[in-house]
């Protein structure tokens, strides 16, 4: 612990945003970073605890607290305030192949686990990982390192999101020969298309990549397993094959005038706005176009967040975001203690912008859509909201929602997009490989496993698990990177945590 007293003498400080009326000019990150210098003395404000929550991963009452990954969180915070940035980049990487993609992405749930934030600002640990990694790569410790010995074994990752390349990254240095097959245009999965441009700038995900094929790792882009490919060409030409093609099946909206023109999924929104900028700076019009116009967006997480930054920045008429829980408390309640996930209302980056330009918080609580409303032509011209009222059933014990009575409210909207969460893995994909699914269209394997009931098939990430985060995705991606290894060599002497 480089400073016994540090969480006592320096208060906690984080990069600054970019004002919202200035950063939805264009699609760039807007943070301003603090100097290495200032980055030093947050560092001091670790107290290297007995018991380090920030690191421990461990689900409380569901949900989870301290990092996934198990980051040797106090070790590189105190590195960081003695200036041995070397050394606090190795600690950093051993238990974290992606970095550079959890310090602008990830909702820190180390700082949520904080032993300071029990009755203080939490350490700065996401800023100090940024920070690190980004010194890394300037002063050349991120370079390529190319395993020194080859193993003769193939392997295919069929996916090229965050688990995936967790999967590439780690077999990979083991010395065995992965490609990784992507049927979009660029590699990254959700990283490239799924998160906008603002909360994750795509040069950060290819200047990765590079470092990635110069160690080794085959990509292929363009190639959908299951329709361009075969399942059965991939096992008869690979040892193994790793299925990483995420939980991306929508939720759909199922209310009456669905059909109307101008509904889109979030996720199609997102990845035609980011695919757009990076190929023309939108130049091309291959974009839902929101600007003049009224956006619904159905869906109260983070990629209805994105959904209202992107829509702003095209300059949007009026954004409006549906959602069917009620608000969450503004302070942690009582029944939510540390180190507890904090279940508070939290304003994102997307709602500060739409406080900023429309002078109110867009979201409206415990409303849901009950009809599109169409125009002669079958446009969508407004939608049909209900208030809810959660119930007790007092046979089963469960909450239930009701609509209120009389509650209806018609908005104006010729847009609207579906931000409501993701059903499982992709049917077609599934059936190319014969693999069995559990109850949520999720591969089942044993628990605690990832392989799949295919030989030589194994499975990791959100189409393991389900939608969830890209830190957990990384984690999933590395354990199933062990077993595969080992089911290889006969042994595996890989280090996950």
């Amino acid at each position: 612990m480089g400073k016994p007293t540090g969480f006592l003498d320096y208060e906690r400080r984080v990069s600054k945003d970019v004002s919202p009326k200035q950063r939805i000019k264009n699609f760039n990150e807007f943070h301003e970073h603090l100097s290495m210098e200032e980055q030093q003395l947050q560092g001091a404000r670790c107290m290297d605890c007995g018991v380090p929550f920030c690191q421990s991963g461990v689900t409380l009452c569901g949900m989870t607290s301290g990092c996934p990954l198990h980051n040797l969180v106090p070790e590189w915070n105190d590195l960081v305030y003695t200036g041995n940035w070397e050394q606090a980049y190795l600690r950093l990487h051993k238990t974290n192949n992606f970095p550079e993609f959890t310090s602008r992405v990830c909702p820190a749930l180390c700082e949520a686990a904080c032993t300071c934030g029990l009755n203080d600002d939490p350490v700065s640990t996401k800023e100090n990982e940024y920070a690190i990694i980004e010194n890394a790569y300037e002063k050349g410790y991120a370079a390529p390192q190319p395993p020194k010995v080859r193993t003769g074994k193939t392997v295919a990752v069929v996916g090229s999101g965050p688990s995936g390349l967790a999967v590439a990254d780690q077999l990979n240095k083991r010395g065995h020969s992965v490609t990784v097959f992507e049927r979009s245009d660029r590699i990254g999965g959700l990283l490239m298309y799924g998160i906008p441009n603002m909360k994750l700038e795509k040069h950060i995900i290819d200047r990765k990549i590079k470092v990635m094929e110069a160690e080794g790792v085959t990509f292929v882009t363009g190639t959908d397993i299951g329709k361009d490919m075969k399942a059965e060409k991939l096992l008869k030409e690979y040892d193994r094959v790793v299925l990483c093609c995420g939980s991306s099946q929508p939720r759909d909206i199922t209310a009456p005038g669905r059909d109307a023109k101008g509904i889109y999924f979030a996720v199609d929104f997102l990845t035609r706005n980011t695919k757009s900028l990076l190929d023309s700076d939108f130049q091309d019009k291959q974009y839902v176009d929101t600007k003049g116009k009224d956006v619904v967006i159905i869906g109260g997480g983070d990629t209805g967040n994105d959904c209202v930054g992107t829509a702003i920045r095209h300059g949007a008429k009026s954004v409006t975001q549906i959602e069917m829980m009620p608000k969450a408390p503004d302070k942690r309640a009582d029944n939510n203690p540390w180190p507890q996930w904090p279940k508070v209302c939290k304003t994102d980056y997307g709602q500060e912008e739409a406080i900023a330009v429309f002078g109110h918080d867009p979201r409206i609580y415990e409303s849901t859509v009950k009809e599109f409303v169409k125009d002669k032509n079958g446009n969508l011209k407004a939608v049909k909201i209900v208030s809810l009222t959660w119930e007790k059933d007092e046979k089963t014990g469960r909450m239930n929602m009701k609509e209120v009575a009389g509650s209806e409210k018609v908005l104006d909207a010729q847009i609207v997009l579906i931000a409501a969460g993701f059903l499982g893995s992709q049917k077609y994909v599934t059936d190319a490989f014969k693999v069995e699914l559990d109850g949520r269209t999720n591969v089942k394997t044993d628990s605690g496993k990832f392989a799949t009931s295919v030989d030589k098939v194994f499975t990791a990430g959100d189409m393991h698990t389900g939608q969830s985060l890209v830190v957990k995705a990384i984690r999933q991606g590395r354990e199933c990177a062990r077993e595969v290894d080992e089911s290889l060599m006969g042994y595996t002497n890989m280090y996950v945590q």
